[in-house]
């Protein structure tokens, strides 16, 4: 201890006598700043030691020219705050009137002076249980190739809140998210009431989100609608140019009614009267509530077929998986309706006959949504079997939500995480073939529950990856859940 304690205070006494006296080298730039949050932990303890299930050992490169995140500016921290004060602990299942609680936002669209704006909007409105993202990202690219400034409104978001709100297919900047945060948070502050209280939080974000794509006069508005239709907060649009519902499903029951067709028709709400619309083929249940609804607004309903692969020629999908190709058909039926609806598809169709339109095509190759069928390979961890290297580690990235959906993410995973793949390291500009030895590749399939009530739906989920199709049964494999506790709205 001694010894220990006269080494230290030489060491002490060197440093403050030989290199602070030094000439001070140069201050480095500041690191390149990825997000909003510290990433600057050492590897978890489990991962650096041998696994009970596999022998692996995982060798971890220096970081030292890892970008590091930074924690965010004081003035953005604080708009995140008061954000996060709109999340309540109340699920949308509690008892309370969804009719008036949609009427307040028409009370918010007031105090925001937003009525205008809103109706000079050129909005595709797009509902469903899945698949809806994915369409609202296929729209988006599609038309912004074709030469229109864009506006995308989709949750949730995946890192940052910016995420939600798009234009021209990149998220919004910190600086106009601020101008545009506080202009709103601060009038309805002032306005609001015992009687008219503050918007709950997906709420204020699609108020924002017609803020934003008002003031930066976007040629196009698509909206994701968050839950249901027609009380959704969305569905204040009254005149949308055209409007589509994504695949159909179980989901928010206790919300939305036990049968698929009480659900398809909270989805028909966004339906408007004669204003076009699409949905894809659908269980007959379900599509019956539809065709019941667009007969009675007089609504013209067609449903889309799913993409034929010959139409993109040697391009692919941007969005990976099978099922994508079923919400690339959806999005060219809602870009050609609303291309036309404005008067602008002469021009563009003018060339192709049966074919699709270049600029579609190079949409549905570019579109990107990160976390959904995404695969992301870490140069910083390679692993290795006691018998060989297996390679660097590997993300695969989806999202699932329902038991269809959860299917879908587990035969992607099954497939893609089997075949011969080439995949760039955009940190280092290196290809790593992360396919080519996959029988030796141990897997953990890690399910990440954000729910308020998680011991509920981690409960029940479980049951969805030990059933006899699983794929994913096949080989070495192991689950994990993890449940994350959130506030709905």
């Amino acid at each position: 201890m001694m010894a220990s304690a006269v080494a230290y205070h030489l060491s002490w006494w060197y440093r403050t006598t030989h290199i602070l006296s030094a000439p001070v080298p140069p201050t480095p730039p500041p690191p390149y700043y990825l997000h909003s949050r510290p990433n600057s932990l050492p590897p978890p303890p489990h991962l650096s030691s041998t696994s009970s299930f596999s022998p692996l050992l995982l060798r971890y490169k220096p970081t030292v020219d890892v970008p590091r995140p930074m924690a965010p500016p004081a003035a953005y921290e604080e708009a995140l705050s008061c954000l996060s004060s709109l999340i309540t602990r109340r699920t949308r299942a509690d008892g309370f009137n969804k009719g008036d609680c949609f009427d307040l936002m028409l009370d918010y669209i007031k105090i925001l002076d937003l009525e205008e704006s809103i109706s000079k909007l050129n909005v595709i409105h797009v509902a469903g249980t899945k698949g809806k993202g994915s369409t609202c990202t296929f729209t988006e690219s599609i038309l912004r190739n074709c030469g229109f400034r864009t506006g995308l409104f989709t949750s949730p978001h995946l890192i940052d809140v910016r995420e939600r709100f798009r234009l021209d297919g990149v998220e919004v900047s910190e600086d106009k998210f601020l101008e545009y945060f506080w202009w709103c948070w601060n009038r309805l502050q002032e306005k609001t009431n015992d009687d008219v209280p503050m918007p709950t939080f997906f709420r204020f974000l699609a108020l924002l989100a017609f803020k934003i794509f008002a003031q930066e006069q976007v040629d196009v508005a698509i909206l994701e609608v968050g839950l249901g239709g027609k009380f959704d907060a969305t569905n204040v649009v009254q005149a949308p140019i055209v409007c589509g519902i994504s695949s159909l499903g179980y989901d928010h029951m206790e919300i939305l009614g036990n049968t698929l067709r009480q659900i398809a028709g909270e989805k028909a709400g966004i339906f408007k009267q004669g204003v076009p619309a699409y949905t894809v083929p659908q269980p007959e249940e379900a599509m019956s509530a539809l065709k019941d609804r667009a007969s009675h607004l007089g609504v013209s309903l067609q449903v889309a077929s799913p993409l034929g692969k010959e139409l993109l020629k040697t391009q692919q999908l941007g969005l990976h998986g099978e099922h994508q190709y079923l919400n690339a058909g959806l999005a060219v039926a809602l870009s050609s309706t609303w291309l036309q609806r404005t008067g602008h598809a002469e021009s563009l169709f003018s060339n192709s006959s049966s074919s699709l339109p270049e600029q579609f095509a190079r949409g549905l190759a570019m579109a990107n949504l990160q976390g959904r069928a995404q695969v992301v390979p870490d140069p910083h961890i390679s692993m290795q079997t006691l018998s060989s290297s297996v390679g660097g580690l590997v993300f695969y990235l989806d999202g699932a939500h329902s038991p269809e959906s959860l299917e879908v993410c587990a035969r992607w995973f099954s497939h893609v995480s089997r075949e011969e793949t080439v995949v760039s390291d955009p940190l280092e500009g290196e290809s790593h073939n992360i396919g080519k030895s996959t029988k030796a590749r141990p897997y953990t399939f890690v399910q990440l529950y954000v729910s308020q009530r998680s011991s509920t739906v981690t409960s029940t989920s479980s049951e969805y990856l030990c059933s006899p199709w699983d794929p994913l049964r096949q080989g070495p494999f192991r689950t994990k859940s993890v449940s994350v506790q959130q506030g709905w709205f």
